[in-house]
């Protein structure tokens, strides 16, 4: 081939080569969670979306934002809190841009002054806390440390979507003590549910015995007004039988019609029966004079029959 084929050929060869780096720099392709921002001349021009976009070749310059949400990780640092207590601590931070612009051009590093402005919000939180708020109250140092970073970061086209607190690591001596304290609110609660449950079980036992002493008296109750009930029937039927048993005899007597001398005869059989008696006194009756008078009567009289006939008579008399 002669020189000038050769000259053609690469001529041609570079021209296609210009092409390719022209065609390149012209059609970009973006991708999903990214924008593109372009400039042109070094100043800002626009913002472009994900999807195929095309450029100005050796005029514009695509500078890609990740819009993605991002968990950053900030190093383990000392902090000191309200009552002079050293603690090591960790938190994590997810921040995610929301205007490309000003996440270039306002400041250098956006990732890099979110850790910054971490570590000096993180001192300054944790400064205005004791100890005991700072392990108990998380979710407020989350809050505040949110909410102050945003105030910053709104500026860079950065929002800050939430704070973490990974590690709150007191010193070892602090640890130590609390760890005696836990042990000692432990021993304290045990000692005071056995001192509750011990005042419970005398509580019960003694309302037990209350009810038992409650029902042995009702039962003695109830005992005394069945044993008076019973007395009382046992008196009213005894009396009703005293009173058929002297309405009996009365009326016996006097379907009878007993004479004078009959009871003169009774009388004096019962008084002999009360001589027969063991005890060393006998009372008679004052209307004894009278049956005196009807025993000389009657002996009078029996004096008149013979000795068969008057015994006979006596024996007819006690056996009416």
């Amino acid at each position: 081939m002669s020189p000038s084929s050769y000259v053609g050929l690469i001529a041609a060869a570079l021209i296609v080569l210009f092409a390719l780096i022209v065609i390149s720099r012209a059609v970009r392709v973006i991708q999903q969670g990214f924008v593109g921002v372009v400039k042109r001349l070094g100043q800002f021009h626009s913002t472009r979306e994900p999807g195929v976009t095309f450029l100005v070749p050796f005029i514009d310059n695509l500078m890609m934002v990740d819009t993605r949400e991002t968990p950053r990780t900030g190093d383990r640092q000392d902090v000191i809190t309200k009552d002079n207590v050293s603690v090591v601590v960790n938190a994590t931070i997810f921040s995610q841009v929301i205007d490309a612009r000003p996440a270039l051009f306002s400041i250098s590093s956006y990732l890099l002054g979110i850790d910054q402005l971490s570590r000096t919000n993180l001192r300054s939180v944790f400064g205005e806390m004791s100890l005991d708020e700072c392990l108990s109250q998380r979710e407020k140092i989350n809050a505040r440390l949110q909410e102050s970073m945003e105030a910053v970061t709104d500026k860079w086209g950065v929002r800050i979507n939430r704070v973490e607190i990974i590690d709150i690591v007191p010193p070892q001596n602090i640890l130590n003590a609390m760890a005696l304290q836990k042990q000692a609110d432990q021993e304290k609660r045990a000692a005071i549910l056995q001192s509750e449950g011990q005042q419970l079980s005398q509580i019960n036992v003694a309302e037990g015995q209350k009810q038992a002493q409650i029902k042995q008296a009702e039962g003695q109750k109830q005992a005394a007004i069945l044993y008076a009930e019973g007395q009382q029937q046992a008196q009213v039927l005894e009396a009703e039988g005293r009173g058929r048993a002297i309405a009996t005899v009365y009326g016996a007597i006097k379907a009878g019609a007993p004479t004078p001398e009959l009871l003169a005869v009774l009388q004096l059989d019962t008084l002999s029966k009360f001589a027969a008696s063991p005890n060393a006194k006998v009372l008679v009756p004052y209307e004894s004079a009278g049956l005196l008078g009807a025993a000389q009567a009657l002996r009078s009289v029996l004096d008149g029959v013979p000795e068969g006939a008057a015994a006979a008579t006596v024996n007819n008399v006690r056996a009416r």
